[in-house]
């Protein structure tokens, strides 16, 4: 009866799923490089041991048992979680080691996301075994996870302060007032004015941005919006004016499709920031990707 597992129970293990896998002890020879006499020995060893039948195999062609198809998944589970355990024991040597979560606002300028690839692809070639993973959230859903410990860092924009996060800025994101080609201002050559700002609809953000210092005294809010997809969808449809990130607006102003309204004098600039709390840098995975951010974005004698 099977108690325990012994190195030729791996062997034999191994080599049942290689039947299984070419569904046939003939199609196996080539995969193993024995023959089938030798595999079929293997096999019934393996069902010895087990004490119950993996399998039918003969002339009628071969077939797992219902018992053979239970051990078969439970077989996979227990090879993947020993390549699992060879695969960390090399790594422990390794400097760095750990797991890496990382959140993003998601809609960055191409140009700042390519800074981030750079500060990943630096820190790749450090001495480390680090597992990535990377969640694109709404900036409260970001901040969320740093204080629940569900993220050790964030980049995105970020409105207010939350106590125990440390914030430091990496770039800015210039928002301009853009409408649709259906809109009256699209192809009107006039300077705007204030004035004419204020006599029409708009789109806004459902969160705040107090970086517009557009000194509107009233502004006729008809819709709201979430995400930049939305606000630009509504912008779109010419009925709304908005803002929107220059550099996600840039491609549909090529196409004819949108126009920025007073570029020179409306627009204004949204700080992005890397954030962490307070007591991150004391990691070593998360301080050597943080100096590799910060390297990458140009940002020098920071201290978050």
């Amino acid at each position: 009866m099977f108690s325990n597992t012994t190195d030729l129970d791996l062997r034999l293990i191994r080599v049942f799923l290689a039947v299984v896998d070419a569904r046939g002890i003939t199609a196996a020879e080539a995969s193993l490089g024995v023959r089938q006499s030798t595999i079929s020995t293997q096999l019934s060893a393996l069902e010895t041991r087990l004490g119950f039948k993996l399998c039918e195999r003969g002339r009628g062609g071969f077939r797992l048992t219902s018992k053979g198809e239970r051990f078969a998944a439970s077989a996979r589970t227990l090879l993947a979680a020993t390549t699992d355990f060879v695969a960390q024991v090399r790594e422990m040597d390794r400097k760095l080691v750990g797991t890496l979560a990382l959140g993003l606002i998601g809609q960055a300028p191409l140009t700042e996301n390519t800074r981030l690839a750079e500060a990943i692809g630096a820190f790749r070639k450090r001495d480390q075994a680090v597992r990535f993973t990377l969640t694109v959230a709404p900036s409260q859903a970001l901040e969320e996870g740093l204080v629940n410990k569900q993220l050790d860092l964030a980049m995105g924009y970020f409105w207010h302060r939350v106590p125990g996060l440390s914030y430091t800025p990496l770039f800015a994101e210039r928002q301009e007032i853009f409408c649709g080609r259906g809109h009256p201002l699209f192809h009107s050559r006039k300077t705007v004015s204030l004035e004419d700002l204020q006599g029409f609809d708009w789109v806004w953000r459902s969160y705040p941005v107090p970086e517009e210092q557009l000194p509107l005294t009233q502004r006729h809010v008809t819709a709201t919006a979430d995400n930049i997809e939305a606000a630009t969808i509504l912008i779109l449809s010419g009925g709304h004016l908005g803002y929107l990130p220059a550099h996600h607006a840039e491609p549909l102003e090529r196409r004819g499709l949108l126009r920025a309204v007073g570029r020179d004098s409306f627009g204004f600039d949204v700080p992005f920031h890397l954030v962490m709390k307070r007591a991150s840098l004391e990691r070593p995975v998360v301080k050597a990707f943080c100096e590799d951010v910060l390297k990458a974005f140009g940002v020098k004698n920071a201290h978050p």
